[in-house]
C-alpha cells in the first residue's frame, strides 16, 4: 500500500523544523522515516524539530561522524534513532548497526537512506527535500511525503501535515 504523496512548500529552516513537529504528532514506536535531499536540503534541520516535538532528551545533530544517535524519550513516547547513511558502505554496514532492535520502541530517521534503508521495515515514510539551488535559493524548499505499508493506510497525512 502506498499513500498519495503529500507536496509541501516550506519558505524556510524553521518551517522545515515545523514539518518535523508535525510529523511528530502522527508518528509512533516503530515508524521509519527515510529522508532525502542534497547536503543542506534541510534533513537534520527537520530532524531537530521531529525530536523536540517528540521530547527526546539531547541535542539531536546531524550523525555524520558516529553514523547513529540514540535519543531516550524524556517522559512517555517513543524514543529517537537518528542515523546518517551516507558514509554506510551497504547492506553489511547497515546490519551492523543493529537498527532492528530498536525499531520497535524509537521512532527511527535515516538520512540518506534511500536505496539501502527500506529493507528496515515493511512500512516506512519516505521524505524527499529538494532545495533550490544558485540565485534561487532564498525561494525555499519542496517536500514530498509519501507513506509505504499498511502502517500509513487510513493516515490523512495532507491533514496532519497541513496543519
Amino acid at each position: 500500500m502506498v499513500t498519495d504523496v503529500v507536496r509541501l512548500h516550506l519558505a524556510d529552516a524553521e518551517a522545515t523544523a515545523a514539518l518535523g513537529a508535525a510529523l511528530a504528532r502522527v508518528l509512533r514506536a516503530g515508524d521509519l522515516v527515510i529522508l532525502t535531499g542534497d547536503l543542506g536540503a534541510g534533513k537534520t534541520t527537520l530532524t531537530q524539530g521531529l525530536g523536540r516535538a517528540l521530547g527526546v532528551r539531547g541535542q539531536v545533530a546531524s550523525p555524520t561522524f558516529v553514523i547513529a544517535r540514540e535519543h531516550a524519550p524524556l517522559a512517555d513516547g517513543p524514543g529517537l534513532v537518528h542515523v546518517d547513511a551516507y558514509r554506510l558502505g551497504g547492506l553489511t554496514e547497515l546490519d551492523a548497526l543493529d537498527l532492528d532492535s530498536s525499531l520497535a520502541e524509537s521512532v527511527t530517521v535515516v538520512e540518506w537512506g534511500a536505496g539501502l534503508t527500506e529493507t528496515l521495515a515493511e512500512d516506512r515514510l519516505d521524505v524527499v527535500i529538494d532545495r533550490a539551488r544558485g540565485d534561487a535559493v532564498d525561494e525555499g524548499r519542496q517536500v514530498s511525503v509519501r507513506g509505504i505499508g499498511a502502517r500509513w493506510d487510513g493516515v490523512d497525512l495532507a491533514a496532519a501535515l497541513q496543519a
